[in-house]
């Protein structure tokens, strides 16, 4: 065969791989779509997800099934989406936990931000720092005024080292300059129970679980970890408008997509959660968990991901957070 004639039929073979790459695409979804969580079933990410997932099913005309994948931190989940094929049919319900495991883990079997396509953003939840009853601190000013006044004689509580309640109380303890003790507990009731007895003198909690306790009296709302005031809170300052604007967080969940995922793909189903984000009975429903919608496109998330895995290296440097695993 002349060398010409084989040229030019790779060349046609290989402009037949390339057009049915948008071909496929184009099909996509022709079957069930696979979400993994990487935690255990009940959480707010995994309302919010079959919340908005629901629609977007009925939207594009197939159901999506969100598989419960727990152990390793979050990192078992990840790494099963990580090697999974890239044809849009297994997604990850990303959040934030994957930010600390960079820090917490000496060594991942993944790249977090070069081994994932970010494909869309749910939103955020914010937390509300709170305070110890009976102790006179009644906002921001106070609590640090307290600190300062008793060095290394003020404690914050949290749900282990890496989880959301310590990583708000270490930015904030960073930002406010203080010298306050971590004291770390195996699960939110027991923090509670020694911050309403005093034993502890402020929390970061999600805004929702907070609420009734504010009512009954048993802790004191001091700031919402926002950007800007909540609606359901409006009287509540933000950390910002307390003079510490580094030390907002919120816990954030959204999708991921295996390397690779063609764009059409990860277009297509951004646009489809961006509609279902607008309907009113999701919005209400994720709202009233305390969940923030906050939309985004595939690049805005991603760098929105990568700012925020670049602020918990940050983190553990300044805090000299270790890796516990």
């Amino acid at each position: 065969m002349r060398p010409i004639r084989v040229l030019c039929i790779a060349l046609a073979a290989l402009s037949a791989i390339t057009a049915a790459g948008p071909a496929l695409a184009q099909q996509w979804p022709a079957q069930q779509i696979l979400v993994v969580s990487p935690f255990g079933a009940g959480t707010t990410d995994d309302i919010v997800a079959r919340t908005v997932l629901d629609p977007v099913g009925q939207q594009l005309g197939q159901q999506f099934v969100l598989d419960n994948r727990p152990g390793g931190g979050g990192t078992v989940g990840v790494a099963a989406v990580v090697k999974a094929k890239p044809d849009g049919y297994t997604f990850l319900l990303s959040s934030s936990a994957m930010s600390p495991a960079v820090i917490l883990h000496k060594s991942l079997p993944y790249d977090t931000l070069g081994d994932l396509e970010p494909v869309a953003m749910f939103g955020g939840e914010p937390s509300m720092l709170v305070g110890a009853p009976g102790k006179g601190v009644t906002s921001v000013a106070d609590l640090v005024a307290a600190a300062k006044a008793n060095p290394g004689g003020l404690k914050f509580a949290s749900v282990g080292i890496g989880s959301a309640s310590h990583i708000a109380g270490e930015r904030f303890r960073l930002a406010a300059g203080l010298n306050v003790q971590h004291v770390a507990y195996a699960g939110p009731g027991q923090a509670l129970a020694d911050l309403t007895a005093g034993r502890v003198d402020f929390y970061f909690i999600p805004v929702t679980p907070a609420l009734p306790l504010i009512t009954e009296g048993r802790v004191v709302p001091l700031a919402v970890s926002t950007p800007h005031r909540l609606q359901s809170l409006s009287g509540l300052q933000t950390l910002a408008e307390a003079g510490y604007p580094v030390a907002t967080y919120l816990t954030w969940c959204g999708i991921s997509a295996p390397l690779n995922t063609p764009r059409d793909i990860v277009d297509n189903l951004n646009g489809a959660i961006g509609k279902a984000l607008e309907i009113p009975a999701v919005r209400g429903k994720i709202l009233r968990i305390g969940f923030e919608p906050d939309p985004m496109s595939p690049e805005q998330f991603g760098k929105f991901f990568a700012d925020d895995v670049a602020a918990m290296i940050k983190l553990a440097k300044d805090a000299n957070i270790e890796p516990t695993q």
